[in-house]
């Protein structure tokens, strides 16, 4: 009977005060969560997204490793260590007990894409089992095994299973974290999300061109150590996305979920029943043989692998991994100082294409990108060419750094992020697992076809990879502009709608 008076003289008091200022809502029965307005919040959005995206940071600092290292280990090149550090000893050079040859060098090299190709595969089957976030918990640590491993190498058997390792993690984050942002975004910031995996994947390279120029290669190693770590402790913050929740039938959890992600303000019960709609269209989890028999979902797949292609057939992983090569070769600038300004510009323009693709749309950033990269490779080949034959290149030596540099400027504005947000935006959760496990099963599986390119057509002649790459984007250019639609600010099922033909 207490109770009751209490509740009443609160009603009251509330209804006193509510007259004062206009807001006549009880505190007892009022639920932010039934206001026929929602007000979302992009904040934790943002938060979720970059936490899952240091996968991107430890994998970039991976893909990069080798520019830096290589020097430091190869076998004739041990001056270079001692140049680094400053120490001109006998203890530093003890210190580096591994000297690689070239075909050590490149087995090395090779044990990441290898790797990434195990870790892609079974990814997406792993996340739609236990879910995205538990998936990356249990990937993050090859993460830290490798780098632990690499830290402490005392021999090229312990830097083959490093990179092997880092391999797997690698492969699998590039499955995991787009599936993640894919499922945590509202519509408005999709695409701005969906780039962060490569904006931060970019600062994970710029971070080994920086710090490598001034460390030891196990101190680099024992550095990037820390990012994977620090990923770990992230993930016990962030939710499970509703998407993998309400697939299990976890309703209460979703509801949560998208609390904590889109603000108490949001109207969850109208977001969980968009959901459950699409949900409910696609049915169980799909096997290999629905995401061909099912129009959508088959075009779908052709796109993202087609744009997967393209990315790699860009070139972009060879001059990474060989950055420090080619402006050796081929400019008469010192080459730790073009790697680290070439470093700075891809975050800086991947920022940009962050703020672009909201505005500017995911095709026309497309048709530019593949467009200015033409141009620049086209440029690298005939400077090379002209190199080859004459001694005029001298003159112009500073031509490589500005075509990279160009190059990766219109990269990251386009076929940097753009894929990789596009395979979470392309296919419906019963098929998304799948899916995307297989278009970056092919993107690695390119990554490995390009490096091993690059070392056969390089043996031609300096200018013929970047002849080849030329073409390759010139059909990338023709191929957005005549079978891409724009999927900008469009609904999973407005995107569906389009590749189902109707």
């Amino acid at each position: 009977m207490d109770s009751e008076k209490v509740v009443r003289a609160m009603a009251r008091w509330w209804q006193t005060v509510s007259q004062e200022d206009g807001d006549s809502r009880n505190p007892i029965t009022y639920d932010l969560l039934q206001e026929n307005q929602s007000k979302t919040s992009k904040t934790r959005q943002y938060v979720a997204a970059m936490i899952i995206c240091l996968g991107a940071v430890a994998a970039g600092t991976a893909l990069s490793w080798t520019s830096p290292v290589f020097p430091q280990i190869s076998a004739g090149n041990q001056s270079f260590l001692n140049s680094t550090t400053g120490d001109t000893s006998n203890s530093t050079s003890n210190e580096n007990d591994i000297l690689l040859t070239d075909s050590q060098k490149t087995l090395v090299g090779s044990m990441l894409p290898f790797g990434a190709l195990f870790g892609a595969l079974p990814s997406g089957y792993i996340a739609d089992r236990i879910g995205r976030r538990s998936t990356a918990m249990v990937m993050d640590i090859p993460f830290i095994l490798a780098w632990i491993t690499l830290s402490f190498a005392n021999s090229v058997g312990w830097l083959y299973l490093g990179r092997f390792l880092i391999g797997i993690a690698t492969g699998s984050f590039c499955v995991v974290a787009p599936m993640y942002i894919s499922e945590i975004a509202e519509t408005s910031i999709r695409g701005s999300l969906g780039t962060l995996f490569q904006l931060l994947l970019t600062i994970g390279i710029l971070f080994i061109y920086v710090v490598g120029a001034f460390v030891t290669w196990k101190t680099l190693s024992m550095l990037c150590l820390i990012i994977p770590i620090l990923l770990l402790v992230g993930l016990f913050i962030v939710p499970e996305t509703p998407v993998y929740l309400l697939k299990r039938g976890r309703r209460s959890e979703a509801n949560r979920a998208l609390k904590w992600l889109w603000g108490d303000y949001c109207n969850t019960s109208n977001a969980i029943q968009a959901i459950q709609n699409d949900l409910d269209q696609t049915g169980a989890d799909a096997s290999v043989k629905d995401l061909f028999s099912n129009r959508a979902s088959r075009n779908g797949m052709v796109i993202s692998v087609l744009l997967m292609v393209f990315q790699q057939f860009s070139g972009i992983n060879a001059v990474i991994f060989f950055m420090n090569e080619i402006f050796k070769s081929s400019s008469t600038i010192d080459p730790k100082a073009c790697t680290i300004v070439v470093g700075a510009v891809q975050v800086l323009m991947t920022l940009a294409s962050s703020m672009l693709i909201e505005k500017a749309g995911r095709k026309i950033l497309l048709i530019f990108s593949s467009t200015i990269m033409t141009v620049c490779l086209a440029m690298l080949g005939a400077y090379n060419t002209i190199q080859r034959h004459t001694d005029v290149s001298q003159s112009i030596g500073w031509l490589p750094l500005l075509c990279i540099v160009l190059f990766i400027v219109s990269f990251s504005v386009g076929y940097g992020p753009i894929p990789w947000m596009m395979m979470g935006e392309l296919f419906m959760p019963d098929v998304k697992g799948i899916a995307v496990s297989l278009s970056v099963m092919m993107n690695w599986v390119c990554v490995c076809l390009v490096t091993w390119l690059f070392g056969v057509l390089n043996a031609g002649g300096a200018d013929v990879p970047f002849w080849f790459f030329s073409a390759w984007m010139g059909v990338a250019t023709a191929y957005v502009a005549i079978a891409l639609q724009e999927t900008k600010g469009k609904s999973a099922s407005q995107i569906q709608s389009w590749l189902s033909g109707r």
